[in-house]
């Protein structure tokens, strides 16, 4: 599996306040992005596999609107994790 327990405690330890912090908008959006470039590599070999692009669009859409939600909240905390992330050109 590619999502390990470790590799999720390290992305919420990177990107949250703590490992165990696994309800921040920081640590959800990050993971969400791993899950994304995950599954767009998977979409670039196969690409008729119709159920993972439907999950891949899902999964965007979750994305934004968490990134909506920190925007509104704080945008300060919005600009940091667009910039970690590399979410903009």
């Amino acid at each position: 599996m590619y999502l390990t327990k470790e590799v999720k405690e390290e992305i919420f330890k990177k990107h949250g306040s703590s490992e165990k912090d696994t309800g921040s908008a920081e640590g959800q959006i990050a993971l969400f992005t791993h899950r994304i470039n995950h599954l767009t590599e998977h979409l670039k070999k196969n690409r008729k596999d119709f159920n993972t692009e439907r999950s891949l669009v899902k999964l965007v859409g979750k994305r934004r609107s968490l990134l909506n939600y920190l925007k509104k909240k704080d945008i300060e905390r919005y600009r940091a994790i667009v910039k970690e992330l590399k979410l903009r050109k």
